[in-house]
């Protein structure tokens, strides 16, 4: 904050405040309300430590602070009107605060959610058969690749990481593919019995953060299936989990 520049560094002050909060706001996935306010915390802290440092800044950045709660008499009605008014609005808002805080809320408390339902148990065993055909990987990697680009890229993405356009649409959000806490941690078997079922398929447990996944075998036979499978994991560069 350089004073020589003639703006007043409370104005600068509330600058910094509401472009860190605008900032912060734009990250996505959203940031929790707590971390968003420790943040904030942070920042008036920061600046307040920084125009307390010496005496002739405190003076600049408290001086209208004071005349404004102080009241000045050589100050004309607009600036009268304008000090009534912001001294109305702080027990406002405190008491909106309060009234926010006191009120009930009637939204249902959210259910623990089952990240990897457990599949059926004939699921288990399931091998890839295109694994089979290592002759043929080329081939069985553009069917996988044509598969995922006319169905699975709206929603998951180009890098395959849950971004693509309708993502923010939808609640829980389309699969990360390459965060390891995905098809890293699972078997062939279970990608392949998710992508056949979609979130109609999910087990009971996984109520109410059923997927908005589409049955994908009423739309797409065995072979595209797992050829969509196998593409994932030879683009993300994840191996798949084995019993061993």
């Amino acid at each position: 904050m350089n004073t020589r520049r003639g703006i007043p560094l409370l104005v600068k002050f509330v600058a910094v405040l509401v472009g860190v909060y605008v900032g912060v706001r734009l990250v996505r996935p959203p940031l929790p309300s707590s971390l968003v306010m420790m943040y904030m915390t942070l920042t008036v802290c920061g600046v307040l430590v920084y125009v307390s440092i010496y005496a002739e800044t405190w003076q600049e950045f408290s001086a209208p602070l004071v005349e404004l709660f102080r009241g000045s008499p050589e100050r004309g009605g607009l600036w009268q009107g304008g000090r009534q008014v912001v001294l109305g609005l702080i027990p406002l808002l405190l008491g909106f605060g309060v009234y926010q805080k006191v009120t009930p809320s009637f939204t249902p408390p959210a259910e623990q959610r089952v990240v990897h339902p457990a599949p059926p148990f004939e699921v288990m065993g399931l091998t890839n058969p295109l694994q089979q055909r290592p002759d043929r990987l080329q081939e069985h990697l553009e069917l996988g690749a044509r598969v995922y680009f006319q169905n699975c890229v709206y929603c998951h993405g180009d890098r395959f990481d849950g971004e693509g356009h309708f993502a923010h649409g939808f609640n829980p959000p389309p699969a990360n593919f390459v965060d390891a806490g995905t098809i890293a941690q699972l078997q062939e078997s279970y990608v392949f019995w998710r992508v056949s079922t979609g979130g109609p398929g999910l087990p009971a447990e996984s109520t109410p953060w059923n997927s908005a996944m589409p049955k994908w075998d009423t739309m797409l036979n065995e072979e595209e299936r797992w050829a969509v499978v196998l593409y994932l994991y030879h683009q993300t560069g994840w191996k798949p989990r084995t019993w061993e």
